[in-house]
């Protein structure tokens, strides 16, 4: 494995929108984002990764990003409406949750995720050495795997779903199904965030394609796709080595000096995205505001909705809907200079989520459903101090390892309220043994581990082919 090289496939490339004026690109590093979670992968050893650069149209060559070589492929507008913003994100995203909102369905759609798909193949074809080992991610190319291992045989392929795998009740409703599932197929090891979503893919391989499925993988066409769930993880020794950091501690202090020192700070970092559970939290917060039972200025909510995916009409709305419920919150229970929610849509860099996690007594986790969600591990991470209460929905991937945080199910709002005011009771300035033990479960399983047992896997499914 050591002597081929890596290549990564993902659907963008992990650099900022624009470069610096000077012409300098720098890794994105977004709170629970690709690239973020395989940066501390792909620095150590050389590697290449394809992707879009983010905005249509011919792309000029780029330079290395911290050592990491970027391929761009090239998208048309149409290409980023249709497949991108149509089939990926309008179609297999609400499915692929729990169809918290409507799939939409258009045939043209499912012809420029083809079209992309075998773009990308082609590209990744093109770079990878004799042998490579070729890392596929996420939903927007699930058809690269087949493609791939058409074109290019001698390569070790591997496809990871970051986003959760749906049953075969709401996958059964895509219209090129068996073509999702075969391309997904092509890949030597197929790895999941967790075991049911294993399941899940294995129910339906057999009941769409006929074929074998058993603990190892599905068997079709004369060859085993080996399938296992790999939680996926953060830097953790990273984040604590930021969280400690002097200029955290103080910008920490200082955040909670301009909230007004508040008693408690609730916390939540997503983003702008339906399945976040954005506004079922909101709602559980108005109410405990209404009932009296939190009261501002002595307890605040600080609410980070980082932007994306706005070109999409699903998550426009959703943005339009929260920044009416903040204005609305802050107008029945806030006071002149005195905010009862505070509301950013903005990205932050990483020593200024550092102290936004230092600062909080309270972070709340609360999605309606997700693969995993790396934000919930960061703040255990961030917490070196011992302190801070977790309060995390039972259906992000994270509940089934953190599982000593304050779990709720965020669709019961009533819930949801009797748990945040449990979080909020205990004693900010005591260590929490709940804490503490999540701590310890991040620094065992972290993003390093976790390639290790990915890659490793890889290497054993390819061993006998």
């Amino acid at each position: 494995m050591r002597d081929a090289s890596l290549v990564v496939v993902a659907s963008r490339l992990p650099i900022n929108d624009a470069a610096a004026s000077e012409g300098v690109f720098e890794w994105r590093r977004t709170p629970g984002g690709l690239g973020e979670a395989l940066h501390p992968v792909l620095t150590d050893k050389p590697a290449t990764w394809v992707g879009w650069a983010g905005t249509p149209g011919p792309t000029p060559p780029l330079p290395d990003v911290d050592g990491v070589h970027l391929v761009p492929v090239e998208l048309s507008e149409e290409d980023f409406q249709d497949h991108y913003e149509g089939f990926a994100n309008s179609t297999l995203w609400p499915l692929y949750h729990d169809a918290v909102e409507p799939a939409v369905h258009h045939r043209r759609w499912w012809e420029a995720y083809q079209r992309v798909n075998q773009r990308y193949a082609d590209h990744a074809a093109r770079v990878a050495a004799p042998g490579a080992v070729v890392w596929v991610q996420d939903y927007h190319l699930q058809l690269v795997p087949a493609m791939l291992r058409e074109l290019r045989p001698d390569l070790r392929i591997g496809f990871f779903l970051h986003v959760p795998f749906p049953p075969p009740e709401l996958f059964m409703q895509l219209p090129r199904r068996a073509e999702m599932l075969f391309g997904m197929l092509g890949a030597d090891l197929i790895g999941f965030q967790r075991s049911h979503a294993v399941h899940n893919f294995h129910l339906l391989a057999a009941k769409v394609l006929g074929a074998t499925a058993d603990e190892r993988g599905v068997t079709i066409g004369g060859r085993i796709a080996y399938t296992g769930a790999f939680p996926i993880s953060i830097d953790t020794a990273e984040m604590e080595a930021l969280a400690s950091q002097d200029e955290v501690v103080r910008k920490a202090a200082e955040l909670r000096a301009d909230l007004g020192d508040p008693q408690r700070v609730i916390l939540s970092v997503d983003r702008l995205d339906y399945t976040k559970g954005i506004e079922h939290r909101l709602k559980a917060y108005r109410e405990l505001l209404a009932d009296g039972r939190v009261k501002a200025p002595e307890t605040v909510l600080v609410q980070v909705g980082i932007p994306g995916r706005e070109r999409v009409e699903q998550f426009r709305q959703l943005r339009d809907r929260v920044e009416r419920e903040v204005g609305r919150i802050n107008g029945d229970f806030g006071r002149l200079g005195v905010a009862a929610v505070h509301y950013l849509s903005q990205v932050f860099d990483r020593t200024e989520l550092a102290a936004l996690y230092r600062a909080a007594d309270v972070m709340a986790v609360t999605p309606l459903r997700d693969g995993m969600n790396l934000v919930a591990k960061e703040y255990v991470a961030a917490r070196v101090d011992g302190c801070g209460a977790l309060v995390l929905s039972e259906f992000a991937g994270a509940a089934a390892e953190l599982t000593q945080a304050y779990l709720v199910n965020p669709h019961d709002v009533e819930g949801v309220k009797d748990t945040l005011i449990e979080a909020l009771q205990a004693d900010p300035a005591e260590p929490s043994p709940r804490l503490a033990a999540m701590r310890a479960h991040v620094r065992e399983h972290d993003i390093q581990a976790w390639a290790r047992s990915y890659l490793t896997a890889l290497e054993a499914a390819c061993a006998g082919r």
